[in-house]
C-alpha cells in the first residue's frame, strides 16, 4: 500500500446530479460503516468511504489522540494532509468532483481539520458530533463552502461549547455554516439524517 492509498470502498454515482460523498467514519469503524448513511443522505451520489489508517487498542481511527477529547495535534496535520491526497488521487482514479465530506465523530473531527487544512479538497462538509480539532488553526479560505455542523445537546464526548466554536472558527473562514443543536447524546438520531439529507438536497439544488 502506498503512503497516500487507504483501504477504501467506492460505489459510482447512480444519479448524474448528485454531489460525491466522502463518508468518514467513528472510532472503532471502517469502510462499510457509513455507506448506508450515505444512501439515505443522498440517493444517487458516489460513495468514497476510506478506512482510518491509525489503530487505538486494535480500533481504525483517522489520527491519533493522547486521551478522550485530547487530540495529537501533529499527527491531526500529517494525516488530514495524507487524506487528502488520497481523495485527490481517487478523484482522478474514479472522475468525481469535489467530495461533501459525510463525517461521524472522529471521522468529523478529521474531516473539519480538512476543511481548514486542505480547503480545496472538499466541496462542503456534514460534521455529525464533531470538535476543533487544531488548537492553533491555519488561515483558511473556505469562502461559501456549505457546511452542516450536527450537535447533540447531551453529547458526553463534545462539550455544546466546542462545537459552538468550531461553527465560530468554521464561519471566521468564510464558510456558510448551518449548526443546529439536536435532543441527542453522542450517537445519531432520526433527525440527523433527516436534516442531512434535506440540507444536500439544498446544496445540490444551488449547485445546478
Amino acid at each position: 500500500m502506498t503512503e497516500t492509498e487507504f483501504i477504501h470502498r467506492f460505489e459510482p454515482a447512480t444519479s448524474a446530479g448528485s454531489p460525491p460523498l466522502l463518508l468518514l467514519h467513528g472510532t472503532g469503524g471502517d469502510e462499510n460503516d457509513l455507506l448506508g448513511l450515505g444512501k439515505m443522505i443522498s440517493p444517487g451520489s458516489a460513495l468514497l468511504s476510506p478506512r482510518g489508517r491509525v489503530l487505538e487498542h486494535g480500533m481504525p481511527r483517522f489520527f491519533r489522540r493522547l486521551a478522550e477529547g485530547v487530540f495529537d495535534e501533529d499527527d491531526v496535520r500529517h494525516r488530514a494532509n495524507e487524506l487528502g491526497e488520497f481523495v485527490n488521487a481517487a478523484r482522478q482514479r474514479y472522475g468525481i468532483a469535489a467530495p461533501v465530506a459525510v463525517g461521524f465523530s472522529n471521522g468529523a473531527n478529521i474531516a473539519a481539520a480538512l476543511l481548514l487544512l486542505k480547503p480545496d479538497v472538499l466541496a462542503g462538509a456534514i460534521l455529525l458530533r464533531a470538535m476543533v480539532p487544531l488548537s492553533d488553526p491555519p488561515t483558511a479560505d473556505l469562502a461559501g463552502k456549505p457546511v452542516l455542523l450536527l450537535s447533540g445537546q447531551g453529547d458526553p464526548i463534545v462539550p455544546a461549547s466546542n462545537s459552538a466554536k468550531l461553527a465560530a472558527l468554521l464561519s471566521q473562514a468564510g464558510a456558510s455554516v448551518t449548526h443546529r443543536v439536536l435532543p441527542a447524546g453522542h450517537q445519531l438520531s432520526q433527525a440527523d439524517l433527516t436534516l442531512a439529507r434535506d440540507w444536500i438536497g439544498n446544496v445540490d439544488a444551488k449547485a445546478a
